[in-house]
């Protein structure tokens, strides 16, 4: 495997940062997660539009452009001969000392890891997910913002880890008014009455495949609506899905051990996966 660090290409093993990087003292850095489909990258401008304005809103300056992040992702996937693929471009506050200043840091880190991904839920995107809330809330958006794509991910592991203890496939998040906000690493929509609807993005992540997923509603027409939803929301609905750039599209059909609409992925779901699967197989980034 190689791997792109600071411009050198180099053997996983030999891709080191310092234990004084603040991305690892102190999850000060921002990442990005990435898909390439039979050799082309999906999303990519997208991708890095959100990278670079996670970097923005925390002060961290990239040390490359745009365009030469773009060149070597696909360079990394060109070096491992990967045409389907995970891609995890990675900008830390760099090298500094014990202290909290990131000014101490001269220049930020930049890694590039690209590896082999499959479906990510397996058979399930037949059989559905069970899912379960999580008694952790979404960190506010007046506290740490969830637009920004952060190294500190503590918050979302502690939901994984809630949901793993409960037998969850995933975790369900509500901020700190109680409303419904994301997966642990997705975005979630409800379906009602032929209606989907989900959450603003003030608090959860703006996904890149989560936008997919509104301009193949758009396609379908299928109405989409944004509000607040809560409890009841969840426990009514005729379908929820999550939707991510390693999640995909993915149905859940169990919730808190309620049965959500049939019991299986329902149809609307179903016709997003359908044309996710479409969008991913005729556009992208050619790696070549």
């Amino acid at each position: 495997m190689i791997i792109y660090l600071d411009g050198a290409f180099l053997p996983k093993e030999e891709a080191k940062v310092s234990v004084f990087d603040h991305g690892l003292l102190y999850g000060d850095g921002v990442f990005e997660g990435i898909r390439a489909y039979n050799g082309r990258v999906f999303r990519l401008d997208e991708h890095l539009d959100r990278l670079y304005d996670s970097a923005k809103t925390i002060d961290l300056a990239v040390p490359i452009a745009k365009t030469e992040m773009a060149d070597a992702i696909r360079e990394v996937l060109r070096r491992n001969g990967l045409r389907d693929a995970y891609i995890r471009p990675i900008v830390t506050r760099g090298v500094g000392d014990l202290g909290l200043d990131p000014r101490k840091c001269e220049r930020p880190t930049v890694i590039i890891i690209a590896v082999e991904w499959g479906a990510m839920y397996g058979d399930l995107y037949e059989k559905g997910l069970t899912a379960v809330t999580v008694s952790i809330r979404r960190t506010p958006a007046e506290a740490m913002p969830p637009n920004v794509k952060s190294l500190n991910y503590l918050n979302n592991i502690l939901a994984k880890i809630e949901a793993n203890c409960k037998g969850g496939d995933e975790a369900i998040f509500f901020d700190t008014n109680g409303y419904l906000s994301e997966g642990s690493g997705d975005n979630i929509f409800v379906v009602k009455n032929g209606e989907i609807v989900t959450p603003p993005t003030l608090n959860n992540l703006r996904g890149v495949t989560r936008l997919v997923a509104l301009e193949c509603a758009a396609d379908l027409g299928i109405t989409v609506v944004e509000r607040n939803m809560g409890y009841f929301d969840l426990y009514s609905a005729d379908e929820v899905f999550v939707t991510g750039t390693a999640a995909e599209v993915g149905p859940i059909v169990t919730i808190d051990g309620r049965t959500i609409g049939s019991g299986r992925p329902g149809p609307i779901t179903i016709q997003l996966m359908s044309a996710f699967k479409t969008a991913t197989s005729q556009s992208g980034t050619p790696i070549d």
